[in-house]
């Protein structure tokens, strides 16, 4: 056996937590969930360590499914050689999981929409990440010049909301989504969750804003 760090140590720790918890008080719900899954809703979200879906929403194993990339951002529908993780684990969850709602959450203090605004104006940027990034470089340079008379940290606030909505936008462009709007199996949710205070919102349409989710009695 290896030698682990203390780093790794702790995390085998937690994995013996689970084994003697966890997994001890729901051994017969993991071995339904070996055989099959159905989610309630598909999550696409951040890979920051700090936002993870399943602790904001206490969730049970087998119960999201999570979509999760830097910046949360939903690619443009495209058909060609190259890899499409998000947009094949997207198809997944419309055609083969039926999911009916599919949420696209942003987080504040995103690390990745922060190169983005300090990246935009520079032009493209080399590297996985950079190219990854380059999805909402249009957005970014918009919002540098629209809210040119709002502080770096208040535009960084806006474009991580807005991004949202754009992944919300490009979205409802791939195929089997649109299919699934118009006849009536599938939701989409914009949310956006503020690590510092805990508050979860959703976008209000008819406000034309984000607004605190509205939240079961």
């Amino acid at each position: 056996m290896a030698d682990n760090s203390a780093e790794m140590g702790h995390l085998l720790a937690g994995y013996k937590r689970f084994r003697e918890g966890t997994y001890a008080q729901n051994q017969q719900r993991f071995e339904s969930l070996a055989n099959a899954q159905s989610p309630k809703a598909a999550i696409v979200c951040c890979c920051d360590s700090r936002a993870d879906p399943s602790m904001i929403l206490d969730v049970n194993p087998g119960e999201l499914f999570v979509i999760r990339n830097v910046a949360n951002l939903v690619p443009p529908y495209e058909v060609d050689g190259a890899y499409h993780g998000t947009s094949a684990a997207l198809e997944f969850a419309v055609e083969g999981l039926h999911i009916k709602d599919i949420i696209v959450m942003g987080h504040a203090r995103c690390g990745g929409i922060n190169a983005l605004y300090e990246n935009a104006p520079k032009g493209h940027k080399k590297g996985f990440v950079g190219q990854w990034m380059n999805i909402a470089t249009e957005l970014a340079l918009f919002i540098r010049r629209q809210y040119a008379h709002e502080t770096p940290e208040q535009q960084r606030d806006r474009l991580e909301r807005e991004s949202v909505l754009a992944s919300i936008d490009r979205l409802k462009t791939f195929p089997f989504v649109e299919a699934a709007l118009k006849e009536g199996r599938l939701r989409l949710h914009a949310w956006f969750f503020d690590i510092g205070n805990g508050i979860l919102l959703e976008y209000d349409e008819k406000a034309e804003d984000y607004r605190p989710v509205d939240l079961p009695g």
